[in-house]
């Protein structure tokens, strides 16, 4: 089964790990998701979870040259465009940076990894043979994308020239946030928010919500797995529970039981 994502929302998430068989356990017996492994020609292999049969995400060892350069574990997002090397250059002409050229990956995706003017790093995904992820928002998927900025205007001013982006504000009390979305679906797909003192020393950066059913019974199952609680669960009014959680290689994402009129 295939979703048909629209252009510029999220198709794609991928775990760059230390330890790719501790991921493969930990997130399998968190969520439920079950594994597909290709093997790649230098010997190591790309594990695709799958929830159902549906492509959820995908896990990979961090390589070599990345750990050099001081890349740590992290979950990763990946952006629908229909050219990926013209998307590149509107990147390059807004104050964006292009840490990987435009590649094909096999027949399944061509593919480029960007940072935004403030350095938070994001992949483009021009599909091929491969569509995307199959289950969205659905209890046990990824339901949100969020990024985390010290320049809101400036981060909805890119993403707006690059991924032709909609970004409508939302009233979360003292932190700004918007919501974003792509023309003709105005639901949203994630949103984009203004870090303050209290992310002092975090860089900018993308983070993936998964959905749960329980937050506090996932934040206590995480631990038992070696998993390790970075933000207590807290309810967001007409939103959420939410809770951040850090696997055993110390990749960070949330998860969140959305309320019922969130």
């Amino acid at each position: 089964m295939s979703i048909d994502h629209p252009l510029g929302a999220p198709t794609w998430f991928e775990l760059g790990t230390s330890d790719q068989a501790a991921a493969e356990t930990f997130y399998s017996a968190l969520f439920g998701w079950t594994q597909r492994k290709t093997s790649m020609p230098d010997g190591s292999h790309y594990t695709i979870f799958q929830l159902d049969g549906r492509d959820v995400a995908a896990c990979y060892t961090l390589m070599a040259d990345m750990v050099a350069a001081g890349v740590p574990p992290h979950w990763s997002v990946y952006f629908k465009v229909a050219d990926c090397d013209a998307t590149v250059e509107a990147a390059r002409a807004n104050g964006g940076k292009v840490f990987c050229e435009p590649f094909e990956v096999m027949e399944h995706l061509r593919m480029a990894t960007i940072g935004d003017p403030e350095g938070a790093v994001f992949n483009l995904h021009q599909p091929r043979a491969h569509p995307g992820v199959g289950v969205l928002g659905e209890p046990n998927s990824v339901l949100w994308v969020e990024l985390a900025t010290r320049d809101i205007a400036a981060a909805e001013a890119f993403y707006g020239a690059v991924l032709g982006w909609q970004a409508t504000p939302l009233d979360a009390g003292p932190t700004q946030y918007r919501v974003l979305s792509v023309p003709g679906d105005e639901s949203g797909f994630g949103g984009m928010l203004q870090m303050d003192e209290q992310w002092a020393g975090i860089p900018s950066h993308w983070s993936i919500y998964l959905h749960v059913t329980d937050v506090d019974a996932t934040l206590e199952r995480a631990q038992t797995l070696g998993g390790k609680t970075v933000v207590p669960a807290f309810d967001v009014p007409t939103v959420g529970r939410i809770a951040r959680i850090e696997d055993p290689s110390g990749a960070g994402f949330y998860v969140m039981t959305p309320s019922p009129q969130g």
